[in-house]
């Protein structure tokens, strides 16, 4: 178990392996206990609005099934809204979206959204659900997000975790700027996005962090790192073949 930064993980590709066939395996319950087992103390699904990947019912079923905490990451959408309210999620992470996109680009616009969202924050708060805001490391966002009265920021660090070279170092540096200037409003602080085996040390540099989100490199990683475990499990229910006539 982690005693200081925690690992949230976000297992929205599982779903995305299980509706690319249209079945009922992998299953992302499995796969979440799998995660906590191994020592997560969050687990984190996105409910999208065009549902690609994770399903209404996989957030019911991870609701009851799972020690940890239950993070939903959704839009500032009164349907999704209802339906984390009906859920209960530990918390919920306001997240941009749009349809045409791969993952999400960019933070939300807190500033240019601000009543709507402080209305979401407050109504999700009075039912007793910590709130997130994934957001770009910019002054005027986090100071919104201060406005609002959430108690968490996500830091997007996917600019940083794209770039290379010079510009790395200034994206980085704006993630530690906007951990420093989220902490001194008072803001816990996460961070999440693009994170993976090659760039997390450097994320280490960012002060004051609660959680690291972290989906797609985890699941990709699970491929190799699970594999031969995988492969002995066929081997051993095949073996009672003989090969022979019924």
């Amino acid at each position: 178990m982690q005693d200081g930064l925690k690992l949230g993980v976000n297992i929205d590709h599982v779903a995305t392996l299980r509706q690319a066939r249209g079945t009922a395996y992998p299953s992302v319950v499995e796969a979440a206990l799998a995660c906590e087992r191994a020592g997560a103390l969050g687990i984190t699904v996105h409910l999208r609005e065009d549902r690609r990947h994770i399903q209404d019912r996989d957030v019911v079923d991870l609701r009851g099934s799972i020690a940890t905490r239950l993070n939903l990451e959704m839009a500032n959408s009164p349907e999704i809204v209802a339906i984390a309210l009906e859920i209960g999620p530990d918390e919920v992470c306001l997240v941009p979206e749009k349809r045409e996109e791969l993952t999400t680009e960019g933070g939300l616009d807190v500033r240019g959204a601000l009543d709507s969202v402080k209305e979401t924050v407050q109504t999700l708060s009075a039912a007793g659900i910590e709130v997130s805001l994934f957001v770009d490391p910019d002054p005027d966002q986090l100071a919104a997000c201060s406005d609002t009265g959430a108690p968490y920021v996500e830091l997007h660090t996917g600019a940083y975790c794209d770039a290379s070279g010079h510009a790395a170092e200034l994206e980085l540096e704006r993630l530690v700027k906007g951990s420093n200037q989220a902490h001194a409003l008072g803001i816990n602080v996460n961070a999440g996005h693009g994170i993976n085996m090659e760039n997390v040390q450097s994320i280490l540099a960012m002060p004051w962090l609660d959680t690291l989100n972290i989906g797609h490199s985890i699941v990709a990683r699970s491929i190799a790192l699970g594999i031969e475990d995988a492969v002995k499990e066929m081997l051993n229910a095949m073996a009672p073949y003989s090969g022979g006539e019924v």
